[in-house]
């Protein structure tokens, strides 16, 4: 179990992250988050390589956000509070295909996420 205290790390889903399964499978535990919206970004479908992930996701296809800067360009999500050591999970399960940077969303909060080259 998370100590709440420790679970301060913004993370934006738009993808994967969100499936129960995945956040048991990769938290031990089950995330509660926000809405927001990721601007200026599209998905691109991602062939997934990590039959690991595959098996725990069940796609071997994933939406990867690729930077446009066109404002009308837009995708909603969920922002976790998640902890150091659930980064660093994070950053396993998403693999070597994404970059994690972090971004200022919609509502003006900022928050890591994992994206793809630019578009």
């Amino acid at each position: 179990m998370t100590d709440a205290n420790q679970a301060s790390i913004p993370l934006f889903s738009y993808g994967t992250l969100q499936l129960a399964e995945v956040q048991q499978a990769t938290y031990g535990r089950l995330l509660e988050g926000e809405p927001d919206v990721l601007v200026g970004y599209r998905l691109v479908p991602l062939t997934i390589t990590n039959p690991e992930v595959v098996a725990l996701s069940g796609e071997p296809v994933h939406m990867i956000a690729c930077r446009t800067g066109d404002p009308e360009e837009r995708i909603p999500g969920m922002v976790y509070r998640i902890s150091p050591a659930e980064l660093a999970a994070t950053d396993d399960y998403e693999g070597d295909a994404y970059a994690r940077v972090e971004v200022r969303l919609e509502s003006g909060a900022a928050a890591f996420l994992y994206v793809g080259p630019d578009a």
